[in-house]
């Protein structure tokens, strides 16, 4: 109870209000002395028109009007003459003087916070204004327990009246907290432990209907949410199925490239010369196309081999990349230039170097191609202190938006309708693998420039501490 969200709005209720009530209590309680001083007063004055009616009053008349005055004498002034009314033996000394003609609110409470902690018997003077302009001044003596003691039970009065305002309030503050929050709130939470069983199961998402608006938005907000989040999980479940598929097809596929690289190594030794002349081609693409297959296979099984690192001419790569490339691109208005130093030697794996930079040429070509518009394609190499950089650049259209969200992402920032988007991610890894950075330099509709950043500090020469 306590610890629920209607337990402590009552407690905070209850604590409130009382704490409302008390800063009421201290004035009240001032009002009550002011307007209890002021009704002596005026029952001083009311007794001493007896003395007004007959000069000369017996003394038991006069013991009996202070008696029911509550006081000891009373003081009336006249037309500056100051007169003693009536009179009777004072106990003791007056321990105080208080003045109700004009008393500021300060005074008032102060006086009376010295009256409810002054538990002495005290003798006060109380000055204030006759009724009706009976006078100039009424000045009585009186004793000021019974005031304690009626202020006492005035205040308990307020403080038991508040305390049952208070109850009541916070009671009907929880009936309501519970009917427009914490009813409303379970609900939502029933449906999210709901959705938790079964997230896949559309009809377990939770259609807002909560007539609070700040509820409504997080039913809203909680809809959208479960409506992504089952969307995704079908997509995960879809694509783990395709790539289980895709590595069977996989395996098949390179069961079948194997058996052609064997009937390509037997056309190797005709006497065609135009066999010849391609026949290496040939061999390379197909074995290419073999280690593809074979990757494929590693990246389903997150399983990428580690690069085998050579000393590799970047010139090399690059050509063979860009001849693969003009061949796919054929008689399109496509031009491809090269513009890598041809002593440029660098430390990589030069089948992974291969698939990084090919995967980024063809997405380049695939781009410029896609338009109908001629384009072109550069491939930059250069080297620094620290690293060897390539870069590849395309006058394309650019990336589309989303594609730029999910860059490197699988299956998600494919260009092309059907595309996979896996050459960008493959390409990632396999610069990752060496230690290496492949960053999107830039992209509008001037083109887009990648550039692949291979570190030359060898981690594995670097010196061990013990």
């Amino acid at each position: 109870m306590l610890n629920s969200l209607s337990g402590r709005f009552l407690i905070l209720t209850t604590v409130f209000v009382m704490l409302a009530e008390v800063l009421i209590f201290v004035p009240s309680v001032a009002r009550f002395r002011q307007d209890y001083l002021l009704a002596r007063l005026e029952r001083a004055q009311i007794a001493s028109l007896a003395l007004e009616a007959d000069d000369m009053i017996s003394a038991a008349l006069e013991a009996e009007l202070l008696r029911n005055a509550e006081v000891y004498n009373v003081v009336l002034r006249r037309d500056e003459v100051r007169q003693l009314a009536l009179s009777s033996p004072i106990p003791s000394p007056i321990n105080a003087t208080y003045d109700m003609r004009s008393p500021s609110a300060m005074v008032l409470i102060s006086d009376a916070l010295t009256t409810l902690i002054d538990t002495d018997e005290r003798i006060v003077r109380v000055i204030g204004n006759p009724v009706r302009d009976g006078g100039l001044l009424i000045e009585v003596t009186m004793d000021e327990m019974p005031l304690r003691a009626a202020m006492i039970d005035y205040g308990l009065n307020i403080l038991v009246l508040s305390a049952v305002i208070s109850v009541i309030t916070a009671f009907l503050l929880f009936l309501s907290v519970q009917g427009l929050l914490v009813r409303p709130i379970k609900r939502v939470v029933g449906h999210m432990q709901s959705y938790a069983k079964s997230p896949e199961d559309a009809r377990r998402i939770i259609t807002p209907s909560a007539s609070v608006t700040e509820l409504r938005d997080a039913e809203v907000a909680l809809q959208m949410m479960q409506t992504e989040l089952t969307g995704a999980l079908k997509q995960k479940q879809r694509l783990a199925q395709l790539g289980g598929a895709v590595a069977k097809v996989s395996h098949d596929l390179r069961n079948i490239l194997t058996s052609a690289q064997l009937f390509v190594d037997r056309i190797e030794g005709s006497d065609d010369p135009l066999v010849k002349r391609m026949a290496p081609k040939l061999v390379g693409s197909i074995a290419r196309a073999v280690n593809l297959c074979e990757t494929t296979l590693a990246f389903g099984r997150v399983d990428e081999p580690a690069p085998i690192l050579n000393r590799i001419k970047l010139a090399g790569i690059v050509s063979d990349v860009i001849d693969s490339e003009r061949l796919a691109a054929g008689d399109y208005d496509l031009s491809f230039a090269e513009d890598v130093p041809a002593g440029m030697t660098l430390r990589g794996d030069g089948e992974q170097l291969y698939r990084a930079i090919f995967n980024l040429v063809r997405n380049a070509r695939q781009a410029i191609m896609a338009t109908g518009q001629p384009g072109e394609i550069n491939v930059e190499g250069y080297e620094d202190d620290s690293a060897w950089w390539i870069k590849v650049s395309d006058t394309g259209p650019g990336l589309p938006p989303r594609a730029q969200e999910f860059l490197f992402q699988p299956f998600q920032g494919g260009v092309r309708k059907g595309g996979s988007g896996l050459g960008l991610v493959i390409a990632a890894d396999l610069v990752r693998g060496h230690g290496g950075r492949l960053d999107l330099l830039k992209t509008d509709k001037t083109g887009t420039t990648f550039v692949i950043q291979l570190p030359k500090a060898d981690l594995s020469l670097a010196p061990t501490t013990e």
